[in-house]
């Protein structure tokens, strides 16, 4: 059992207010690389969590390219943390040791909100619906108090919210949840297709068709809500609005940029 002094002592990095969960290199890019750049233009602090380090793949030459393509796509969105747990491709499966692995990374960064998979993509890996469960029970256990000794003195930390994003297009069948929302992407649907393009090994010249799909997903999810690009983030409750008119006629407040040239942590 941890003593209260011995969890004064954990020394803590500086929080995070939002980390998107992945399976692999490339699933957060390809589905909320625009949310997470625009996330990080507007000067919040963003992270991403590689469940697995994707290897191996048909293309790549070994995990360090994979990790040095991961680096850089995390570059080119402006994420602060890039974390790869050890946990192994194509045998990813939710267990009581994922959990915790990855309750752990929240406890230490303490976001505000995490996005995880949502759903099964069916004639794609099996490891996506692995992460929603890994994700999903993650987020409980960060909370969970009197359970010191499973998370090496770790503060317990409470997540605002859950949200889901889709990860299949043109395979996966429409989610039916409380509170789905389009962000706006348009200032950073460049940024998103440039990260993703970022990982040569796995879409190569040859595939400009996965740059397209992507794009166009983003302009029609956009178009259906009145905007150039969009993506879509699913909420398992109904989202709660306090303030009727700032929430819908508002403009955005602006806020202070970080300094672009600091370098994104992976580990």
């Amino acid at each position: 059992m941890t003593s209260h002094s011995e969890k004064a002592r954990v020394s803590l990095p500086e929080p995070l207010d939002v980390i998107a969960v992945g399976a692999h290199p490339d699933d957060v890019e390809v589905a909320v690389g625009g949310t997470l750049a625009k996330l990080a233009k507007q000067g919040y602090r963003v992270g991403i969590v590689d469940l697995t380090d994707g290897e191996p793949t048909p293309k790549s030459p070994g995990p360090e390219h994979r990790l040095q393509e991961a680096k850089k796509a995390a570059e080119i969105l402006g994420v602060q943390v890039r974390l790869t747990l050890p946990l192994p491709n194509r045998r990813l499966f939710d267990s009581f040791e994922a959990r915790v692995m990855l309750a752990k990374v929240f406890r230490q960064y303490r976001p505000k909100i995490v996005l995880g998979i949502a759903d099964k993509t069916p004639l794609a890996s099996p490891d996506h619906w692995q992460a929603m469960q890994i994700t999903d029970a993650a987020v409980f256990y960060s909370r969970l108090t009197k359970w010191d000794g499973e998370f090496d003195g770790l503060p317990v930390h409470t997540i605002n919210q859950l949200l889901w994003y889709k990860l299949g297009f043109g395979t996966d069948e429409p989610i039916r949840a409380a509170g789905t929302m389009i962000v706006d992407i348009s200032d950073t649907l460049d940024l998103k297709i440039e990260s993703v393009k970022a990982y040569e090994s796995q879409f190569p010249a040859n595939k400009e068709r996965i740059f397209q799909l992507i794009e166009s997903q983003a302009r029609l999810l956009g178009l259906s809500a009145g905007l150039a690009a969009g993506e879509m983030l699913i909420a398992p409750k109904p989202v709660v609005v306090k303030d009727l008119i700032h929430s819908f006629a508002a403009p955005e407040l602006p806020r202070t940029n970080l300094d672009p040239s600091s370098q994104v942590i992976v580990q």
